[in-house]
């Protein structure tokens, strides 16, 4: 078993632990399931706060749900040329993050791909015959982070006209972090929450334990299991062996063809690690234009019919 620690252990998150109860809650959200650990002394009202995080969640697919015909992200793809939509708080919170990881990225990880997603099957038309090489053009067309204008300080973006966000591959980081939130606000700042397996791990466990989360490793994979300690920190994943072959590298508009299996990313936060664990799957193996950002990833590359491990160095210095 391989052991990933945290960078620094933080004592204001460490000190006056909750007491011995962990109440486990769960539910549904954004077309995958959420589940939360946290440690209380408060075990009856355990439903009150359950029913809390839900409508946190469904507040969040209110806002950025690329399904939802009504949600405010469907309303800002169908907004008029030459407008500027003002956006609430959490979804402005979302599209600064990846605006910025999409122009590191060179737009590997990129919202505003919503056609192409569509075209390809994935979004909420369901399966589509597999495109050709016009319509593929005919999206990327229109299509892309470069198209926007995004004033942060008004929490303003520009639609210029035909574009369409799909936030699928940042909105699961961004929710997990905004129920943990939620809960530090609650009074609860020990827990663990995932939601549709992008995690964040708060404080400690009632036994002084970090909450341990082990990586997944794909099936008929044989690498020796890592375990990660979240403490103050979030994990993410992306690759084929949880969404099938449905990447797709934004540039192109094609999946990708480097062999990628499967990427997790640990970051300060699950909305980070998200998109950049999308981001590696498509740049790998060339990943310098996130240096900057010292991502810590493990990735397993398709090699015959096994799976080769990648660890990048960032995350080489966490393991205990």
């Amino acid at each position: 078993m391989r052991i990933v620690l945290p960078p620094r252990i933080d004592p204001n998150a460490v000190a006056n632990g909750d007491p011995a109860a962990i109440v486990t809650l769960g539910g549904e959200t954004m077309g995958t399931m959420w589940r939360v650990l946290y440690a209380t002394c408060d075990v009856p009202g355990a439903q009150g706060v359950g029913a809390t995080v839900q409508a946190r969640l469904d507040d969040l697919v209110a806002q950025m749900s690329h399904w939802a015909p009504d949600s405010v992200l469907s309303r800002f793809n169908r907004s008029a040329p030459d407008s500027w939509c003002r956006l609430p708080p959490d979804f402005a919170a979302v599209i600064d993050t990846g605006l910025r990881v999409a122009a590191l990225s060179g737009g590997a990880f990129d919202p505003a791909i919503g056609y192409l997603v569509d075209l390809w099957g994935h979004g909420p038309k369901g399966p589509q015959p597999e495109p050709d090489a016009a319509a593929i053009e005919q999206a990327r067309s229109n299509s892309g982070w470069r198209h926007l204008r995004w004033n942060a300080e008004g929490a303003m973006l520009w639609q210029p006209g035909g574009v369409a966000l799909d936030l699928s591959g940042i909105a699961k980081g961004y929710a997990a972090d905004a129920v943990a939130d939620m809960l530090a606000g609650l009074g609860f700042r020990h827990c663990l929450v995932e939601v549709g397996g992008e995690l964040v791990g708060r404080g400690m466990r009632p036994d002084g334990d970090p909450w341990w989360v082990d990586l997944e490793t794909p099936p008929g994979v044989d690498l020796p299991p890592m375990r990660v300690a979240l403490h103050q920190m979030a994990v993410a994943g992306s690759g084929t062996y949880r969404k099938g072959e449905h990447g797709l590298d934004p540039r192109s508009g094609y999946p990708p063809t480097n062999g990628v299996i499967a990427v997790h990313v640990i970051a300060e936060t699950a909305m980070l690690a998200d998109a950049l664990a999308t981001a590696v799957a498509v740049l790998f193996p060339d990943l310098s234009a996130l240096a900057p950002m010292q991502v810590a990833a493990r990735i397993l590359v398709r090699r015959g019919d096994g799976a080769e491990e990648v660890l990048t160095e960032p995350l080489q210095r966490l393991l205990g």
